[in-house]
């Protein structure tokens, strides 16, 4: 057993090279140990949003206003309302096959024509002059199943969404009746809806408008109108569009979004360093005289509609 002696430790005592080497250890074990913890703190800071939370939670005096074509839903919600009014035998093809190259154009430029809007305005005006808003509140109801619901934009709506989880209102904001922004607002859970005010006497539309159409600055002036009535902190509210007419609106609140932007307010957002959320499958053209090939089925579709729903009524 002698023999194996060499293989036992022998028992030393400490001199002071070891100490020396132990403390060495000691202190670059504590070293290493707080340089890792700053490098995961970084790491931490540097997977954490940008920016704070937000809508945020329980903020009663925030509210959020969207704008409704190509912003919740694609298209304009005047030009859907017409097709189902045509359907309805409230007008006859020629104005059909305006209506459906008016929606056309809109969703291939991705943008609001005055000239457009102004002639789609005026037609529905003198279709429904004379019929009660009952009854266009009950037809409504009908036409948002038949044309609306599948066109509005999921990424919106979870926006919305966003706000109300948060306990937050949210309101629609747009130039289509408010009938129909009502009817679109309160199906989609919303609080309400600002929208154009057709006049009624008595229940029965007369064919002439409110004021003027809600549109560009009035809209502004409808989301300050409601913020002062409610109680509002406007630099806490959010504000969403697709069209640089509504950069006065987008400009008074704290929280301005671009959604599916156009041209203008994509440049505008920008320069102002706006969030900008895009939920179009396929990207427009940057010029509407090169159309995208989703703008290209958008105007063959349109064409379409209209033959197919002459077709029918035949």
């Amino acid at each position: 057993m002698a023999a194996l002696g060499w293989l036992t430790p022998r028992r030393r005592s400490a001199t002071a090279r070891s100490v020396l080497a132990g403390e060495a250890a000691a202190e670059a074990a504590r070293k290493t140990s707080h340089e890792l913890e700053l490098e995961r703190e970084a790491a931490a800071a540097a997977a954490a949003p940008a920016e704070p939370e937000f809508p945020v939670a329980g903020d009663v005096r925030a509210a959020a206003f969207f704008d409704l074509d190509n912003t919740v839903m694609q298209g304009a919600a005047i030009f859907h309302f017409g097709r189902g009014l045509y359907k309805r035998k409230f007008f006859q093809r020629r104005e059909l096959a305006r209506f459906a190259w008016q929606q056309a154009w809109f969703r291939l430029a991705g943008v609001e024509d005055p000239e457009h809007m102004q002639d789609a305005r005026e037609s529905a005006l003198s279709i429904v002059k004379g019929h009660r808003v009952s009854e266009l509140m009950s037809i409504g109801e009908e036409i948002y199943d038949e044309y609306m619901a599948d066109r509005i934009w999921p990424g919106t709506r979870a926006l919305a969404q966003a706000h109300l989880d948060a306990g937050q209102k949210v309101w629609l904001v747009t130039a289509a009746p408010v009938e129909t922004a009502t009817i679109i607002a309160r199906r989609l859970g919303l609080t309400g809806a600002l929208g154009t005010v057709a006049e009624s006497v008595d229940g029965v539309y007369t064919g002439k408008l409110v004021g003027e159409p809600l549109h560009g600055p009035a809209k502004a002036e409808a989301v300050r109108a409601l913020a002062a009535a409610e109680g509002l902190d406007l630099a806490r509210c959010a504000a969403y569009s697709d069209s640089h007419n509504d950069i006065p609106m987008l400009s008074l609140v704290g929280h301005p979004y671009a959604i599916n932007p156009d041209t203008k307010l994509r440049r505008y957002a920008k320069e102002r360093d706006w969030r900008l959320r895009d939920y179009r499958t396929g990207r427009k053209a940057a010029k509407v005289g090169i159309p995208a090939a989703a703008g290209v089925g958008a105007l063959a579709g349109g064409t379409a509609a209209a033959l197919a729903l002459h077709r029918r009524r035949r």
